[in-house]
C-alpha cells in the first residue's frame, strides 16, 4: 500500500512551509494569508497599506503563524528582489508564492486614457511576472521545487460589456504567464497555477449580497449564468488555494482553476 493512502490528508500538509503572499491587505490576499496561517505555514505577507497589513498580520498571528510583515508593493524588479531577500533573511527559504496583488479600472475603451490601461496591466501582469521571476530564482537556487499561485479571474476567459477591456486583457495575460511558466519550469519541481474566481463575498462586492432592489436586480441577472445558483463565499477560494500550494497538486501546472460555481462552463 502506498504511504499516502494511509494518511491521504497528508497531501495537503504545508506545516512549516514558507509562503509569500503579496496584496495581503486585499480581500483575497488577506484570506489567503489566514488560510495558510491556519494550515501551519510561516508567512511573509506583503502590502502597501501599513495599517491593513498589520491587521492581516495580527489575524495570522492569532492563528499561530510566524509572520514577517513587509510594507511594500511589488512595483519593480528591486522591490520584488527585496521582498525575497527579507523573507529568506527571516525564514531561510521560499516554498510558496501567492500573488494576490492587483487592481481593476472600469471604463469604456473610448473613455479610458492609455495610461489607465497600462496601469492595470502593470499591476496585474507586470507585477505578477516580476514576483514569479524573483521567487523562481530563489526556488531554483534551492533546488527543491516550489508552488506558485497567481490571481486570475473568470474575466481572463470571458468578456464583459461594462468597460472591462483593461481587466480582461490583464487576466488573460496572467493565464498566459501561468501556462508559459508551467512549461518552462515543469521539470524543476516548481508548479505554477492560477485561481480564477467570479464574484465572491468581499468588502468590494458586499453590496451585491444585500437585499436592496438594485442588488437583487444585479444578482438575479448574474446568477442566471451560475449553475450553482449563488455567489461565491471566501471558503470557496480557500480549498482551491490549499490544493494548489500543497503536494496534492504536484502533477498540476500551467493550469487556471475556475472557482466560479460553473459560470465559465455555460
Amino acid at each position: 500500500m502506498s504511504d499516502f493512502l494511509k494518511k491521504p490528508l497528508s497531501l495537503f500538509d504545508i506545516a512549516g512551509e514558507v509562503a509569500i503572499i503579496t496584496g495581503a491587505s486585499g480581500a483575497f490576499g488577506a484570506l489567503a494569508s489566514q488560510v495558510l496561517a491556519g494550515a501551519g505555514a510561516k508567512l511573509a505577507i506583503v502590502a502597501g497599506s501599513a495599517k491593513a497589513l498589520e491587521d492581516t498580520a495580527a489575524a495570522c498571528r492569532e492563528l499561530g503563524a510566524e509572520v514577517e510583515a513587509i510594507n511594500a508593493r511589488p512595483s519593480d524588479e528591486a522591490a520584488c528582489e527585496a521582498i525575497i531577500s527579507k523573507t529568506v533573511e527571516r525564514f531561510g527559504r521560499v516554498d510558496i508564492l501567492v500573488v494576490a496583488s492587483g487592481k481593476n479600472d472600469v471604463a469604456k475603451i473610448t473613455e479610458m486614457a492609455p495610461a489607465r490601461f497600462l496601469d492595470v496591466m502593470d499591476a496585474n501582469v507586470t507585477q505578477s511576472w516580476l514576483m514569479a521571476r524573483a521567487a523562481g530564482k530563489q526556488m531554483l537556487a534551492q533546488g527543491e521545487g516550489g508552488k506558485m499561485v497567481l490571481m486570475s479571474s473568470a474575466r481572463g476567459l470571458l468578456g464583459h460589456p461594462a468597460g472591462y477591456t483593461a481587466y480582461c486583457a490583464s487576466k488573460a495575460a496572467v493565464d498566459g504567464i501561468t501556462r508559459a511558466l508551467g512549461c518552462e519550469w515543469g521539470a524543476t519541481g516548481i508548479t505554477v497555477n492560477a485561481i480564477a474566481p467570479t464574484v465572491f463575498r468581499s468588502p468590494l462586492t458586499a453590496w451585491m449580497f444585500e437585499d436592496t432592489e438594485n442588488a437583487q436586480t444585479v444578482r438575479k441577472g448574474f446568477l442566471a449564468r451560475v449553475p450553482k445558483g449563488r455567489l461565491g463565499e471566501p471558503q470557496d477560494l480557500a480549498g482551491p488555494l490549499l490544493f494548489l500550494v500543497s503536494k496534492a497538486s504536484d502533477f498540476y501546472t500551467g493550469h487556471t482553476l475556475y472557482a466560479d460555481g460553473g459560470y465559465t462552463a455555460g
